[in-house]
């Protein structure tokens, strides 16, 4: 099997990063360059998530101040309109005794 640092579609910065210009559909070398390519994306994929996530953490107290300013609003505007309910009148289905 063919290491990616001799494949001709590997290039290798003095860095140490590794740039694949191979493609699974057009020019992969050997079966293996495909399971390879696999994981390089499903890392990928996972990098993605993992940024997402830390996102989402730093979101999450922004939105927790916001459902409980919104949770508030709509308990003042439930008590305001209590006025327009009628509280001397018994509930349905209770009758007066």
């Amino acid at each position: 099997m063919i290491q990616c640092k001799e494949c001709e579609f590997c290039d290798i910065d003095p860095n140490g990063k590794r740039t694949f210009k191979c493609d699974p559909f057009t020019n992969i070398k050997e079966p293996e360059c495909i399971a390879k390519w696999q994981l390089i994306r499903l890392d990928m994929l996972l990098a993605s998530y993992q940024g997402m996530l830390k996102w989402y953490g730093k979101m999450a107290p922004l939105q927790d101040k916001i459902i409980q300013f919104m949770q508030r609003e709509i308990n003042e505007l439930d008590e305001a309109e209590n006025w327009k309910l009628d509280d001397d009148e018994p509930d349905e289905g209770q009758e007066d005794i």
